[in-house]
This record gives structure tokens, sequence and C-alpha cells, in this order.
């Protein structure tokens, strides 16, 4: 594979400078652990297992401790109760000075911080997607849903017939598609187009990870080509043909309209940029969450019943030529559920918290420790070691659908050391890097469970255990290394052309 042989180059050729260039820890300084590999450090590692590198030196080395990763000195701060300390240490500590770095490699577009009060207009957008403008959205995406389950669930063999498919895959079919159409309105695409489109996104997904490693894209030929085609999906003259728009992306488009040095394809790269964030860790997520309930039959039981219960459909089997209404008061009614998607997440989610430092300075951590930051370093959380920790969640590798509950009602209150954590869940960020989409997300999430839960009947077929893609740790809601074949039906009717 080409990009193999690109990235091999690019390594061997910063090897040198770094061997020459090395950091040295400086008086005040967290423990500095480079590694044996120049310019690489522990990157291997992490990369086969970023948890299981972070607890080895974690133990070795105590709580906080900089390590290089391919190029980049990190300073990761392992214990919760030091989070709020690094969260809320705003004047100092700041994450778009990494997105800023971060999206223009990966999605092709300028920084920002290049253009006047831009950041700042962008931010103040995803408004849109939350608060009172989530019910009409929400709306939008449950008749979208529906309509686009009616086509997966048709079946050639007539009503009542079995379909087979990999979940990972249905997953990603049905909420690419549900994403699209919410957000960007409906296109005159085909099917067969909204396939190639759907194809070529997993082919730049799979490569994400080297770009936001800093591999220049002119090193990834095919991914370079690949980028191109879908930012070209996003042209301005395209996307004004689109029927019926999100309110969130028709105030982006006036937004970018307001900068004239913006040419076509950098507004092309932006809305690409927003098609990722929509779906890149959602897909992962509805497949993770759909698993574990199928995995479980008490839990698939419960949630299902009490879906129904809440929308007052306990005798009711619908079909698909029935809609039904879900309302936002009623998605906050369904706490099984809730839980359960908690759960999927806890159990999912290898995302890393990152700031950077603006200056040098001490970080005060608790009332013991503080550490010397230089300007231009990187400081992160890692949540995942903290939701697989066995004094905060016993037994954390078991999925307890319930676990996120107490007498029925939401739990609030974990605790590690038996000190309660102020963060104990953290699979949308944190403070400013807080995923801005993430009410849509769970809404979208909530709604597939529904309808597939009221529609179809659905099952794993047998297979063997699943494992987390390690690959991606850092990025979000972690794949499996392999799909899990499932069958599926509609109940009681085939559905309609």
């Amino acid at each position: 594979m080409d990009w193999i042989a690109a990235v091999l180059v690019f390594v061997s050729l910063l090897l040198f400078l770094s061997a020459a260039l090395g950091r040295r820890r400086r008086e005040g300084e967290p423990p500095l652990i480079k590694g044996y590999l120049p310019f690489l450090g522990h990157a291997f590692e992490f990369g086969q297992d970023a948890l299981k590198l972070l607890t080895k030196l974690q133990n070795k080395h105590g709580d906080v401790f900089t390590v290089l990763l391919a190029g980049k000195y990190i300073t990761f701060v392992m214990d919760p109760h030091m989070y709020p300390a690094v969260v809320k240490h705003g004047r100092q500590l700041d994450f778009h000075e990494f997105s800023d770095q971060m999206a223009p490699a990966s999605f092709g577009y300028p920084p920002m911080r290049k253009f006047s009060g831009m950041g700042e207009q962008v931010q103040r957008s995803f408004r849109l997607l939350h608060g009172d403008h989530l019910p009409a959205l929400s709306k939008t995406m449950l008749r979208n849903l529906l309509q686009v389950m009616k086509h997966h669930f048709r079946s050639d063999q007539g009503p009542g017939a079995w379909q087979e498919s990999g979940l990972y895959e249905f997953c990603h079919r049905i909420m690419f598609e549900v994403s699209l159409v919410t957000i960007y309105g409906h296109q005159i695409d085909t099917r067969e187009d909204l396939e190639h489109l759907r194809d070529k996104f997993e082919k730049f997904d799979s490569m994400f990870p080297l770009l936001v490693a800093r591999v220049p894209i002119w090193l990834l030929r095919k991914t370079q080509t690949v980028r191109k085609e879908l930012i070209s999906h996003f042209h301005p003259q395209r996307m004004a043909k689109w029927d019926n728009p999100s309110e969130f992306i028709k105030h982006r488009s006036e937004i970018l309209h307001q900068y004239n040095t913006l040419g076509d394809l950098e507004h092309a790269a932006h809305h690409f940029a927003v098609l990722w964030a929509s779906v890149g860790n959602t897909i992962p997520a509805a497949f993770w969450v759909v698993y574990y309930l199928l995995s479980s039959p008490e839990a698939l039981s419960t949630v299902r019943s009490e879906i129904k219960a809440v929308l007052g459909l306990e005798d009711k089997q619908l079909s698909f030529s029935e809609d039904f209404t879900l309302t936002h008061e009623q998605l906050e009614k369904l706490t099984y559920m809730e839980s359960a998607l908690n759960e999927s997440l806890r159990l999912s989610t290898a995302s890393m918290n990152i700031r950077v430092a603006l200056e040098d300075f001490s970080l005060r951590l608790d009332a013991k420790k503080s550490f010397n930051m230089r300007k231009g370093d990187t400081i992160a959380l890692y949540p995942q070691s903290m939701h697989m920790d066995p004094d905060i969640y016993p037994e954390p590798e078991v999925y307890k659908f319930d676990r996120f509950l107490e007498d029925g009602k939401p739990r609030m209150e974990f605790l590690k050391n038996n000190k309660r954590l102020h963060y104990y869940l953290m699979p949308f960020g944190s403070g400013s890097s807080m995923c801005p989409g993430r009410f849509f997300a769970l809404a979208e999430l909530k709604q597939l469970l529904c309808v597939l839960l009221l529609y179809s009947e659905i099952e794993l077929l047998p297979h063997a255990p699943l494992k987390l893609d390690m690959s991606r740790s850092g990025l979000g809601i972690l794949p499996p290394t392999k799909d899990v074949q499932m069958r599926f039906r509609a109940c009681n009717f085939e559905p309609e052309e």
C-alpha cells in the first residue's frame, strides 16, 4: 500500500532531526518518557493499546507524566480528581490552538484564527443543534430515519423474510444517510451516488488517524484524491440545489460568505468537516449501543418495554406503514435507554481531551501537586482510564445496562478513593472541547433505538467475541476490529415503495 511507504519515508526524514534536537526535563516538570525510538517514542505502543501503555506509565511514574508520541511531547494527567484543574484552567490552556492545527491539515481549510471573528461566530452557530432548536431538528431527523429504514427493510423475498447484514455496515449505511439528509437536506443524487459518497467517506476516515498525526496529505496520494472528491461534493453551487437544509447549515453558509477571501472549495472543506464531525463517532456509537442491547436479552427486553410504555404502545406492534411521534419530553423519560447508551459509550470511548499551553506557567492540579508547563506543550486527559477503573466502575469490562441508574433514576454520584468525582463519564470531551453536537447525536442514537425496537425484529448471529480497534485511540468512539453478522426483518409489514 502506497500510504505505508509514504509514512515510512516521512518518519525516516524526521528521525535524524529528532535525535539531534531531543527534549530534556527541566526542574519542576513532570517525569519525561522518551522511549527508545527517536521521534516516534512510544507511538507504536500507543497505537496498539493506548490504555495499556498509559496505565503502565502511570504505575511507574505517577499520575502526571510527559511522553513522546510521534514527535509530540504530551503531558497526561491520569487522576480524574485532577481533571477539573485542567478543564477549568482556561486562561493559559486552550483547545482551539490544537483544533486550529489539526482541522486544516485534516480537512483542507485555513485556520479560523486567520479570519477576524469567524471562530466566535462558528461557535455561536452550534446553538442551532441544541436547546429550543433541537425539537424541530429531531422531528426532521425522525422523519428521515423512518424513510431510510423503510428502504433498508424492504425485502425482495416478501413480507416477513429475514435479511442478513453486518451490524456495523448496517449502522454505517443508516446513520450516514440520515445524518446527511437531516443536516444538509435532500440532494438530487441517486442512491448509487450516495453509496459512492459513503464509500469515499469510509476510505478517508480509515486514514484520518494519520492526518491527525500530522502525516502530510501529499504523502497519502489516494487519500488526497478522495478528500478532494469529498470536498467537491459540498461545493456552494451544488449545495444551492439541495432541498431543505438545516438551519445550522444555512447559518454556517452565511458565516462563510462573509469572508470574501475564502474560495468556494474552502467553503466546501468547512462543510465536509461538519459531515465528518456529524458521523465519524456517531456511527461506531450506534454500532455499540445496538450490539450491547442485542447481546443482553434482559437489557433488550427492558429498553423495548420502556419505549412502548413511554409512548403508550404496550399492546401495539407498529409496522412501517405507520409513523409515530417522539417528543423531547418522551426521550427524557427513557431512563433505562439512557443508562444503556451511557454504558455502551463508557465501554467504547477512547478520546483524548487536549489543551495547549499558551505560555510558560505552573499548573496547579491539587493542594499538593503542581507542575511547570512550557509554552506550546500539549496537556491531555485520557478518560478511558477512568471509564475502565474498577474503583469507579466495579467489573469495568462487563456490560451492565442499568449501571447509570439508582432506584430507577439517573445515578449522578460516582466515587474514586471514596471521594466524589466531578467528571465520571466523558464520551464527548469536556469544557471548551466538549462536542457541540452531542445533544443532536444523543437524540439521533435514541431515535435509532426506538425505530429498531418498535418496527423490527433484529438479532445477532453466532460470532467470536469482539474487540475494540485500538488503532484509533484518542479520536473518540472506537469501532470494532471486525464486523458481526446479524439478521433483521420488519414486523408485520413489507415497506412501501
